[in-house]
Parts: structure tokens; sequence; C-alpha cells
């Protein structure tokens, strides 16, 4: 029998990277310390990468590309990365978005 990846698995190894980067952090509050190193994260990227090429069987049930995640973790702030590919603006200008929807609204309500 041979070894597969499935979504669980690859979740919960991603998360001890996680848990092992958030470790290293002595910033103050969970979101920052969440957001301030990624070394774990970036290995387990890379380790990925290597061990896809080398046993692609392994990675038959799940879709991710480690590629790309390795290209965000890398990037300067991976969380702006992945709100500028998703929303096409940084996670601080979401935010702003967001909390003036939930303001405007907040007004409309009130009408």
């Amino acid at each position: 029998m041979t070894f597969k990846y499935d979504k669980d698995n690859l979740f919960k190894e991603f998360e001890v990277a996680k848990q092992k980067d958030i470790k290293l952090s002595k910033a103050k509050t969970q979101d920052e310390k969440e957001n301030d190193y990624f070394t774990n994260r970036i290995q387990f990227m890379k380790d990925h990468i290597e061990l896809k090429a080398k046993n692609p069987s392994y990675y038959e049930f799940v879709k991710v590309n480690f590629d790309n995640m390795l290209k965000a973790y890398e990037s300067v702030n991976p969380r702006d990365y992945f709100y500028n590919v998703v929303f096409g603006v940084t996670y601080d200008q979401k935010r702003r978005q967001e909390e003036a929807e939930v303001e405007y609204l907040g007004k409309v309500d009130a009408i």
C-alpha cells in the first residue's frame, strides 16, 4: 500500500509548522505572532515541493500549488500577498472596506 496525502494530513502538518513559527515570535498579540515568522512554513512548502517532485503519487488526492504558496510566504507580507491575489487589495484595505460597509449598513438600518 502506498502513502497518499489528504487535505487533513496537510492541514495538520501545516499547523505544526505554524505553531513552531509562533513560538519564535516575541510579538504580543496572537495575530501578530501568527504573522511574524514564517521560517517553518516556508520549509514546509519547500519540503513538499521536493517530495511532490520525487513522489507525485503521494499528492494524487489533493490539489495544492506549493510553488505559489512558497512565493506567498517568501514575500514581504504573506497576508497582504494572499489578499492581493484574492481581493486585489491589502489586508488593511480590505478590513477598512468591510468596516465602512458595516458602518454604512448600520446607518441604513437606523433610517
